[in-house]
């Protein structure tokens, strides 16, 4: 009897957790934590021209590598805002060492959740800097229960899907482009 209680308990235990043990939906695919960025990256709808950037920087072998990585991943709607024609500028081949920098600009070389970035920025004040693999320094602080990053150009993105798990790291998406300083 007291087996097929506990059975019953976790069952509902499950049942109520529902959701959270769900894969994130993000750009209206779901997100599989034993997949890779890019193997995850590729369903999003929303991260068709990011995913076009990596290919065209040739970063796709790396991001499918081990890690651990985070990405701050831009959504179209972001890419969008950045002045007319300059997606089309930086996919041309001559720019290739720009776009590369750009795209370096929101990768970790480490596994950071949204945790583990508000509790460091909680602990030095407000904010923490974050150093990516293109040599971009990033400044993550948290405002009101948003995580929000600023680029060295002085722009602010908004994490607004955090800890999207993946095997080789974490991806969080962001609703603006980070760009390096000057």
């Amino acid at each position: 009897m007291k087996l097929k209680i506990r059975a019953l308990a976790a069952v509902c235990a499950l049942a109520l957790a529902g959701p959270a043990l769900a894969n994130p939906m993000v750009g209206g695919a779901p997100m599989y934590a034993n997949k890779n960025i890019v193997q995850n990256a590729v369903n999003s709808k929303d991260h068709t021209t990011l995913v076009a950037a990596v290919k065209a920087a040739g970063l796709v072998k790396t991001l499918e590598g081990k890690g651990p990585f985070t990405v701050f991943a831009p959504t179209n709607e972001a890419f969008a805002k950045l002045p007319k024609g300059t997606v089309a500028t930086l996919l041309k081949p001559e720019n290739h060492a720009k776009l590369v920098k750009i795209l370096t600009c929101h990768v970790v070389a480490a596994k950071l959740t949204a945790q583990d970035i508000e509790q460091t920025a909680m602990k030095y004040g407000g904010a923490v800097t974050i150093n990516t693999v293109g040599g971009c320094k990033l400044t993550a602080m948290e405002k009101m229960g948003h995580l929000y990053i600023k680029d060295q150009a002085g722009d602010t993105a908004e994490v607004t899907i955090p800890n999207v798990m993946q095997s080789n790291g974490v991806i969080h998406v962001i609703n603006t482009v980070l760009l390096p300083g000057s």
